[in-house]
């Protein structure tokens, strides 16, 4: 493993993609189980992507009390049907949600006769008063975290969540990650937390494995605070380690 520091940001490299979720989630386990010695119940967020795959597949097998963790949902598309398999709730279904006996799952819904705006609204209230403690994150190939892509990212945003318009760039990242097709069949609106909404959070995990986000974090590592690079800011939270496989590190002494 190397290890550096980017302002605040605890940075840490890994060979392989397994070796990084494994050590991610044995780090996420230490954090939750000395955290829930101190309160009697947590709240935690995830983010729903390829990237996550492999802390999520370590974390599920920690000696965590998940009873007294409640879980949230960190973003999701407009339009999608609750049973489509691109909806980031069915993801976090299959690869955590479902698998440990959290004290509550908390989603964006998918399929509902509510509105985006209606649907916005209540996830901002079952997360308005709430301490964030923990985010599991990744990183996206334009630099944004959440669905908080360069044009709509706002450091101040005075939202707890909101809707946003994706970005190309955003979207064709969703084809990468072999999530759709083509980019035709991306959706090209999403329900996100806000930046300010995440970087609340007492601790985050942010995961980025993959050459395909290689460039995103050099920018992120090396580049200046910016909105352009929404993922900058988590140069500046007080508890961030962000972890790398060797592929999307390669670029960051270029």
């Amino acid at each position: 493993m190397i290890e550096l520091n980017a302002d605040k940001l605890r940075v840490k490299i890994f060979d392989t993609r397994e070796e990084m979720g494994e050590y991610a989630a044995c780090e996420a386990e230490s954090y939750l189980r000395s955290l829930l010695e101190t309160k009697e119940e947590i709240n935690c967020v995830f983010a729903a992507a390829p990237s996550q795959d492999d802390i999520l597949a370590s974390l599920v097998k920690k000696d965590i009390c998940w009873e007294r963790i409640n879980a949230y949902h960190m973003d999701e598309y407009v339009g999608l049907k609750k049973e489509d398999p691109e909806s980031f709730g069915n993801y976090l279904n299959e690869h955590i949600f479902s698998l440990v006996p959290f004290k509550s799952v908390n989603y964006i819904a998918a399929d509902s006769s509510w509105t985006a705006e209606q649907l916005c609204d209540e996830y901002c209230k079952k997360l308005s008063g709430i301490e964030i403690d923990a985010v599991f994150m990744g990183i996206g190939e334009n630099g944004h975290i959440a669905f908080n892509d360069p044009q709509v990212a706002d450091f101040k945003d005075d939202k707890i969540a909101k809707i946003v318009d994706l970005d190309d760039v955003c979207r064709m990242q969703q084809v990468h990650d072999g999530c759709f097709p083509t980019i035709d069949d991306v959706p090209k609106q999403a329900i996100s937390l806000t930046i300010p909404t995440m970087m609340s959070a007492r601790r985050l995990f942010n995961v980025v494995p993959t050459s395909f986000k290689a460039k995103a974090v050099k920018d992120t590592i090396n580049g200046e605070l910016s909105e352009m690079c929404p993922a900058t800011i988590c140069r500046y939270h007080p508890d961030a380690t962000l972890y790398l496989d060797s592929a999307s590190a390669e670029l960051i002494y270029r």
